[in-house]
């Protein structure tokens, strides 16, 4: 096995308790508007960790559609593997990587479906082409080879032309409902920052320093 020795040196930024908002989804929008004014690929692209009733994590790359107070918001079909999981065990996992800036945020909590009109209405925002991709993919299936995934949008656009398309009925929207909220802030030495926003039962949040 081939050893990686390279050690990264961060030294852009540090986080201090006394910066953060004792509101941790406003403090993931001063973030998350840094990210996307440092002009980064994808800045709402996150990984999304799952566990069905086997209890073998799984992971992927999907993209933030939109965040409140509640939680954060994603779409996806319900007939995935993801789905598939989320049906079973309905919690997750989102890791937010930005190595421009050598941030990390890590969240977790309980994951539910959005409602059937929001979805609808995020789907009809969508470029067409990813429309019709939503109804041709048997997403996670196995198929034979590319052409029948072609024919099928083929086959679709043909259907619908001239049309809106309806949503998918297994196309859902679903919302992350965060019970902790990590930022990480790299630092030299591998002595990184790394505060945690931890659901209170009673309602709020305690901020607590991890050790790096």
């Amino acid at each position: 096995m081939e050893n990686i020795n390279k050690d990264d040196q961060y030294s852009l930024y540090e986080l201090r308790e006394e910066d953060l908002d004792p509101n941790p989804f406003k403090q993931f929008g001063k973030w998350f508007d840094a990210a996307q004014a440092a002009d980064l690929v994808h800045p709402n692209a996150f990984t999304l960790a799952t566990s069905g009733s086997d209890q073998r994590p799984s992971a992927r790359m999907l993209l933030l559609k939109g965040f409140d107070e509640k939680g954060f918001v994603f779409y996806t079909n319900s007939e995935s593997k993801k789905g598939s999981d989320l049906s079973d065990n309905p919690n997750g996992a989102i890791c937010f990587w930005w190595g421009k800036l050598e941030q990390q945020i890590r969240i977790e909590g309980a994951v539910e479906r959005i409602d059937d009109a929001e979805a609808d209405s995020y789907y009809a925002s969508r470029p067409r082409g990813s429309q019709i991709g939503a109804w041709a993919s048997e997403q996670s299936r196995v198929i034979r080879d590319r052409e029948v995934l072609e024919s099928r949008y083929r086959e679709i656009e043909n259907e619908y032309e001239g049309r809106d398309l309806p949503r998918p009925p297994y196309w859902l929207g679903y919302i992350l409902i965060p019970s902790s909220i990590e930022f990480w802030q790299g630092r030299p030495d591998r002595l990184h920052d790394r505060l945690l926003y931890k659901l209170l039962p009673e309602g709020g949040w305690l901020i607590e320093r991890l050790a790096p």
